[in-house]
């Protein structure tokens, strides 16, 4: 891929690094492998085992043809409707550029990723995300979760303070935890992050400012939030403004939709046929808003291809990604080489417009779960005591309850709305349906000197549910008997 030398190049933020990311030289050893495979030179260098030794002569694998006429679910009865890969030891040179050879991605080096996923990616990325600024890069990693710690290790030393969003994913949290980083929370409404609460937070900040926003932008976990265009923008220009970095972890982005409607045969005229309304109905990302370099976009195969492939990648401006080089050359060494020659063989096959009719068939898959589930919501859940707002993206929904409308809220549970939140979920366990309380994900982290932060009485509580994991009889029936416990936690008859 060509870079775009019309654009200018990022601004110099390197200052951002942390101490252990500074400290990061290149491994000798990683180093010398630039010299393996050269032509009249003999490598006796490095401890690579031969390919011969590799007990793997071929990998095949079978999945459905673009444009997936049939639906991703659809199982594929004749070859026309197959892309059937053939990983072999070494490459046949029709394929060349293509399929990335065993012999190759089994054996160590190219910690950055094998270039012919590399290539494909950065493709991927100028045809959704248009960079502003023209030196940027890539590295292929085993996912976000790989990602988010490698990321706080360049970025935080302990004691730093990250900003994230009030309610977030509990997994993120524990890795900050456990380097000693204090995570603060920024208040959110049913539409993601608050612009005007993160400037107030950042302007009355007493001491050393936070080093960067964490942010799952698109289909939030777990309130199942989206920001606007508008909200990215001011939240891109207030992290100018403070000199913060903007992470931003993509998993749930594809998985966009559109808005909910009651009206069934409205939903039908929604759908989407064509690789330039998909790309333009995508909401901007941070990086594709990104004019200086300050945002490190999170992407995942977990949520658009499958979870185990161990697939992910962060984009970044180049200097940043070059410190991810050496975090990740002397810890995960790169991502599995059978994932990497079994994702970019099919991705190469697709080509970019059928990955694009694949995440258009994914859409519309969630769009119908999305749609089911909030029906049975609305037809089964009290109404009267929640708040709610459908998903607009991701696997989630989140449901708001006002504890304070309990019969028992001050008799019996002393005015706590986390003990009636430990009611609501005992009592849908016991009826059969399980969804997660939302004040696990609660942001807790304070700072020292203690930020000047006015309490709020708590009022409200809410539960994260998924339709992404079980059949949609299976979530109608899930939905209508955790309403049931609603109700009768809440002594509201039918």
């Amino acid at each position: 891929m060509t870079v775009d030398s019309s654009l200018p190049l990022s601004k110099d933020l390197d200052y951002h690094l942390s101490a252990e990311a500074l400290r990061r030289k290149e491994s000798p050893l990683k180093g010398a492998f630039k010299y393996y495979g050269k032509p009249d030179l003999v490598f006796l260098g490095g401890g690579l085992p031969q390919p011969t030794y590799f007990p793997w002569n071929k990998i095949t694998t079978e999945s459905p043809a673009p444009p997936f006429e049939n639906g991703i679910g659809y199982k594929p009865q004749d070859a026309s409707e197959m892309t059937i890969s053939e990983i072999t030891k070494h490459t046949p040179s029709h394929l060349e550029g293509i399929d990335i050879p065993l012999s190759r991605s089994l054996q160590y080096g190219n910690t950055n990723g094998q270039p012919e996923l590399i290539k494909f990616l950065k493709e991927h990325t100028t045809m959704v995300h248009p960079m502003q600024y023209q030196d940027w890069d890539l590295i292929v990693n085993t996912g976000n979760t790989q990602g988010w710690n490698d990321l706080l290790r360049n970025f935080c030393d302990k004691g730093d303070t990250i900003l994230t969003e009030e309610y977030t994913f509990a997994s993120s949290l524990e890795a900050a935890n456990a380097q000693a980083i204090t995570t603060f929370p920024v208040k959110m409404d049913s539409f993601g992050i608050i612009p005007s609460q993160l400037d107030a937070v950042l302007t009355n900040w007493i001491g050393k400012k936070p080093k960067l926003l964490y942010t799952i932008p698109t289909g939030q976990n777990p309130t199942g939030s989206s920001l606007s265009n508008e909200r990215r923008q001011e939240i891109y220009k207030i992290a100018c403004k403070h000199d913060i970095l903007i992470v931003e972890d993509e998993p749930y982005y594809f998985l966009q939709m559109e808005e909910y409607t009651k009206d069934v045969n409205a939903r039908s005229g929604k759908s989407i046929h064509n690789h330039e309304e998909f790309v333009k109905a995508m909401v901007k990302s941070f990086l594709s808003l990104d004019t200086e370099g300050r945002v490190l976009r999170l992407d995942s195969c977990s949520k658009t291809l499958a979870p185990g492939t161990r697939v992910g990648w962060i984009t970044a401006k180049a200097s940043f990604i070059e410190r991810f080089t050496r975090i990740q050359e002397v810890s995960s060494q790169n991502c599995s080489g059978f994932s990497q020659s079994i994702v970019g063989g099919t991705l190469n096959r697709w080509g970019q417009t059928g990955y694009l009719d694949w995440l258009i068939k994914l859409r519309a898959e969630y769009t119908h779960k999305r749609d089911v589930t909030v029906d049975s919501i609305y037809k089964h859940f009290p109404t009267e005591l929640m708040e709610f707002v459908p998903p607009v993206a991701g696997m989630f929904f989140a449901f708001h309850i006002d504890a304070t409308k309990h019969p028992k809220f001050e008799s019996e549970f002393k005015g706590d709305v986390l003990a009636v939140e430990k009611a609501i979920y005992e009592r849908a366990a016991e009826y059969g349906s399980y969804m997660i309380p939302g004040s696990w994900f609660k942001t807790v982290g304070q700072t020292e000197p203690p930020q000047q932060v006015a309490p709020e009485k708590q009022t409200h509580l809410f539960f994260r549910g998924t339709y992404a994991a079980t059949p949609l009889d299976e979530i109608i029936v899930g939905i209508e008997r955790f309403g049931k416990a609603i109700k009768d936690e809440f002594g509201i008859k039918n």
